[in-house]
């Protein structure tokens, strides 16, 4: 069996990063990249007839979350008693990349494979910042290969649209079947924020919808920008600019101190998540409810390598953290407090210079406190008869 790299949390910028590097290096770095990419990356052109077998959202296999059933979006943190109740709003999550395997552009959907591993990490350490608010729904999907991200722009866009495709199904039946008619949050991470951007602006923005979306928490959208451009061409959803604003976008990407602003190709939105304003004011450590460590390992089966499972569970989460970090925009990138030396050193990748796998860790409890405001903030406005 091929080796199973294990590295904790070096999620789609660090290899973005990596790659990206080579190629700005000059010229040699470009064939560097053009041979990594020619021995790692899937072969052929994309085929959606090779893709595996569209899912059936009827079929609770093709969930990585649902709350009437055990997995690992249920996990609390060691302390935290938060939740007594029954909840009347759902959160639809949208997980991220976890399909690195040169087996073909789109995840094939096996449930044996450190690809589906991934995903239950996702569904432990970021999908549950969500439950002490919220149902949690989040769907499987046959998510783009990380490759589909580098070479022609139209093959990235060509494989980012057929798994949405997926993602559009899962919401449709979603809504039709699970949520009954409940407010709802739209939360993601990485390639789910990709595929978040489109789902609100082709299906919640100007319809019954938006009025009943608490919030969106579309985080780390990294080289795909949250942009003004995008925000312009929507009718109602613009972004959040405090703590408990209703119907609006909340987004950063998470840079090390000291690093270079996250290159894009345009600007991008920075909410910051210790005071939820789009400023660059420094929100000092005080203001940290507590960031987790994530639980369990994200595996990176990557190019040719087998995308074999390590046999992991996901059964507990660390203690929060509190004041393990400040956070301030500039020029629209969120930098926190260098990790060095603390328990999140490894999975940060600051010398990739990213700390893209820490946009939910560094933060899990204001996120998730924060997601709790709001809803109360909805409901409030709900019993004042108030116009959402």
């Amino acid at each position: 069996m091929s080796k199973v790299f294990k590295v904790s949390g070096i999620g789609l910028t660090a290899i973005v990063v990596v790659l990206l590097g080579l190629y700005w290096s000059g010229y040699g770095g470009q064939l560097a990249m053009a041979a990594f990419l020619a021995a790692n990356a899937p072969p052929g052109d994309f085929d959606p007839k090779q893709a595996a077998p569209t899912p059936d959202y009827a079929e609770p296999v093709n969930w990585a979350a649902l709350p009437f059933r055990d997995d690992p979006s249920d996990l609390v943190p060691i302390g935290v008693n938060d939740q007594s109740g029954v909840r009347v709003v759902d959160t639809f999550f949208i997980h991220p990349t976890g399909f690195l395997s040169a087996s073909g552009w789109t995840s094939p959907m096996n449930a044996e494979s450190a690809t589906e591993e991934n995903t239950q990490w996702m569904m432990a350490n970021q999908a549950s910042a969500y439950n002490g608010c919220c149902n949690v729904y989040a769907p499987r999907y046959r998510e783009a290969n990380i490759f589909a991200y580098f070479g022609d722009e139209q093959v990235r866009d060509e494989v980012l649209a057929f798994a949405y495709n997926d993602v559009l199904a899962a919401f449709t039946y979603f809504l039709e079947h699970y949520n009954q008619g409940r407010p709802f949050i739209i939360a993601s991470h990485s390639q789910g924020t990709h595929h978040a951007l489109r789902l609100l602006r082709e299906e919640i923005d100007g319809s019954a919808l938006s009025r009943r979306m608490v919030a969106a928490y579309i985080i780390g959208g990294a080289i795909i920008p949250v942009s003004p451009e995008w925000f312009a061409s929507m009718s109602e959803i613009v972004p959040c600019q405090r703590a408990d604003d209703l119907q609006c976008v909340i987004h950063w990407d998470t840079m090390p101190e000291g690093a270079n602003a996250m290159e894009r190709t345009a600007e991008s939105l920075c909410t910051n998540p210790l005071s939820w304003r789009v400023d660059e004011k420094i929100a000092t450590a005080e203001l940290n409810q507590g960031a987790v460590v994530p639980a369990g390992t994200y595996n990176t089966a990557f190019g040719s390598q087998d995308d074999a499972p390590t046999k992991q569970n996901f059964v507990a989460l660390g203690a929060p953290q509190p004041g393990q970090t400040w956070a301030q925009c500039k020029n629209g990138t969120l930098f926190a407090r260098d990790q060095t030396g603390s328990g999140f050193a490894a999975m940060g990748s600051d010398e990739m210079g990213t700390y893209h796998g820490l946009d939910y860790a560094l933060f899990y409890m204001n996120i998730r406190s924060n997601a709790q405001r709001r809803v109360a903030a909805f409901q409030a406005a709900q019993g004042s008869n108030k116009t959402l």
